[in-house]
């Protein structure tokens, strides 16, 4: 991990829990210098510059599409916000890592930050569009995210390591970058001291923005990007990590629901199938009645007590590992994106995709270790202490050995497993089996492709999940969109069904990114994961159908009620209006727009209202609720409902709507007006209607 924070200054910063400073790095550097200019706005009197030597940012132009927002975005159309520029590739665990780091950056700043994704693939699967967009919808972002495919924008701000996060400051100014995850608390320090210095200066803007995003045009499903599955064919159950549902769900194997394990909402809470919680679970592996749970994004393993319907935490500390730990107590060891499981002779063994390793934990101990892999990012061979993974995401067993697919070396590996069950000094060593491994200066990790052949000429595209069936193994090639199998004795790596191309169709058999399997009864079970559904095949025919489950919905999530603050800010109070008794009180609104924006036809303009207590003209399920209401230009009308009768009022109504910057729906930033209105009604009165006038910032 490396830091770089042009201007930044170690006698005056101080790098919270242990980040090291690395290396310095300034964008003159780069291969396309800038000269810097001087700012338009005049410097504050007695506040300092947190970097005074910035640089005019690139552009983020050259991209192929952009995705969570209705059209391209300028560094101009940010002007006001602190940038935070995220560099990703969708299959990289540390990239995932950086996620809730931003999440919590955006929900902390929600006013004075805009975080900008710039996908700059590492895969070929990954240069696609529609790609990327499961990949938003699966991680869950709420954030603008340009498909950088040709790595355009990449290279024109000097990146070279995946992730890498650029800070821009509300005048368009490149302030500096850091690479690696573990890095929130010091941009939480970055952003406070921009935030003083640009409110003093007068240059933040704090106009709230709204993005379309891509979840706002998708209906939920059953199943939600379902990760991994067991089947119990002996008690006729099949177990499915609904992921992004946050749930385990059981059924019979025709289809019948049995249960579903997890509230649906994210968290970590033990207890019964209703209450306890889950985020975004991935692999399982089934104990006689107790099913152990790869709780992934909880950084945990759970234990799921089936006769008496429990839940439990197994080993983790809630936190995820920043350090290469070599294990200890089960719940005082920090554990790094438990991906799958397995268990051999009463050892449960790990795919611990974090650290690129594999743990493992003798059932019925109090602690669990490193079992192979150093914690290097490579496909090497070797001992299991001097070996390397690359993101190892499914694991499986022949009773002898471990087989583990590391995703990010596109390889399959093979490792011995101790019979003695003697984990303190573990012996064996790790080969590869398929895909290349030892080559210099990690470029194994970079050879990929859709190529059958044996052993290392084969070529897989991020492999995440492994079945074992009468001495093959089963692979899902995920990025490929296949099914491969690889023959055990001779290492032949053959494609045994999909065409290669991401779809829906059950003949010809198309798959679209599919992560775990499962084999029994002459049947493969198939978590076809972006097109959220299970697919059955049969193993002699290859005959494929859906996996339906009766009954089964999408979890209901209670949404918080809104409330309106007794008093909102900048309230602008008007003249008392004396109206006459009416079904309705027609208001409205002229709205004045800065120069160069328009209405944002995609946002509904909405209001609500507010009514002092003991007010008598408005019903109460009138109030505090979200209306919606058609606007044409910059002329708002809306009703307020009353009764016919005399009374007083003092209504507070907030008006909320959405402006873009005329030809570029990229930006749109989010106004609310809120106006004090005091009204009488009484007989005999002449006014029906009100006037209101808004100005957008």
């Amino acid at each position: 991990m490396s830091l770089v924070l042009s201007n930044l200054k170690p006698s005056s910063w101080t790098v919270p829990l242990g980040v090291v400073l690395c290396s310095l790095f300034l964008l003159v550097a780069s291969a396309t210098p800038v000269v810097a200019q001087e700012a338009k706005v005049a410097e504050p009197e007695g506040v300092e510059n947190p970097f005074p030597r910035r640089h005019p940012s690139p552009e983020l132009d050259g991209g192929v599409e952009w995705l969570n927002a209705a059209g391209p975005i300028s560094v101009k159309d940010l002007r006001g916000k602190i940038v935070l520029v995220d560099f990703w590739t969708f299959c990289c665990i540390n990239c995932i890592h950086v996620l809730p780091d931003l999440a919590y950056l955006e929900h902390k700043y929600p006013n004075e930050l805009v975080v900008i994704g710039v996908h700059s693939a590492k895969f070929d699967n990954e240069k696609e569009t529609g790609n990327i967009r499961k990949a938003i919808l699966r991680y869950e972002i709420e954030h603008p995210v340009v498909n950088d495919a040709n790595m355009t924008i990449w290279r024109k701000f000097g990146v070279n390591s995946w992730p890498s996060l650029v800070v821009l400051d509300p005048e368009g100014y490149y302030c500096g970058y850091v690479s690696g995850e573990g890095n929130r608390e010091l941009l939480e320090e970055v952003i406070e001291r921009l935030i003083a210095y640009h409110k003093t200066k007068g240059t933040l803007d704090e106009t709230p923005v709204r993005f379309d995003l891509e979840r706002n045009k998708v209906k939920d499903t059953p199943l939600r990007f379902p990760g991994k599955i067991v089947v119990d064919e002996q008690h006729g159950r099949l177990f499915i990590s609904d992921s992004n549902h946050n749930r385990i769900v059981v059924s019979t194997l025709d289809g019948k629901l049995l249960d579903v394990i997890g509230a649906g909402a994210i968290g970590h809470k033990d207890g019964g199938y209703s209450e306890a919680q889950f985020d975004h679970p991935q692999g399982m592996v089934l104990v006689d009645q107790t099913l152990y749970v790869a709780d992934t994004e909880n950084h945990l393993l759970r234990t799921v007590d089936l006769e008496r319907k429990t839940v439990s935490t197994l080993a983790g500390t809630g936190e995820q590992s920043r350090t290469r730990s070599p294990g200890g107590p089960l719940l005082q060891t920090a554990l790094n994106s438990p991906w799958d499981l397995t268990v051999v002779d009463g050892t449960l063994y790990i795919a611990m995709a974090g650290p690129h390793q594999i743990w493992a934990h003798k059932l019925g101990s109090e602690t669990l270790a490193q079992y192979a892999g150093s914690g290097r990012e490579d496909i090497i061979d070797g001992s299991l202490e001097e070996s390397a993974l690359a993101q190892p995401s499914g694991i499986v067993n022949d009773g002898s050995f471990l087989y583990v697919v590391d995703s990010e070396g596109s390889s399959i590996r093979k490792i011995s497993t101790n019979p003695d069950n003697d984990l303190t000094s573990p012996t064996g060593e790790v080969t590869t089996i398929a895909g290349t491994h030892d080559l210099p200066r990690g470029r194994s990790l970079f050879e990929f492709g859709d190529i059958d052949g044996a052993g290392e000429d084969a070529r897989l595209q991020h492999p995440l999940g492994l079945a074992i069936h009468n001495g093959t193994l089963f692979v899902t090639d995920s990025y490929n969109h296949k099914i491969k199998q690889v023959n055990l004795e001779t290492r032949e790596v053959k494609t045994w069904t999909g065409n290669g191309q991401p779809g829906t169709t059950l003949e010809p058999l198309q798959l679209a990114e599919p992560a775990g399997i499962a084999i029994a009864g002459g049947k493969a079970y198939v978590a076809d994961t972006n097109n959220h559904r299970i697919v059955v095949i049969e193993m002699n025919t290859r005959k494929s159908t859906e996996f339906m489950i009766t009954g089964l919905t999408a979890p209901q999530l209670s949404d918080s009620p809104f409330a309106l603050p007794s008093e909102p800010v900048k309230a602008t109070e008007i003249e008392s209006q004396d109206l006459s008794p009416t079904d309705s009180i027609a208001v409205q609104v002229e709205l004045e727009l800065p120069e160069g924006f328009k209405l944002n036809e995609l946002m509904p303009v909405s209001y609500r209202l507010k009514a002092d207590e003991g007010q008598t003209l408005f019903a109460d399920d009138q109030l505090g609720v979200k209306q919606e209401i058609e606007a044409k230009g910059t002329s708002i009308s809306l009703s307020l409902p009353a009764v016919r009768k005399t009374g007083t009022a003092t209504a507070i109504l907030s008006l909320t709507y959405g402006y873009c910057r005329d030809g570029n729906g990229g930006v749109c930033k989010v106004g609310t007006t809120h106006w004090k209105i005091p009204i009488a009604t009484k007989e005999g009165a002449s006014g029906k209607s009100i006037s209101l006038k808004a100005v957008a910032k």
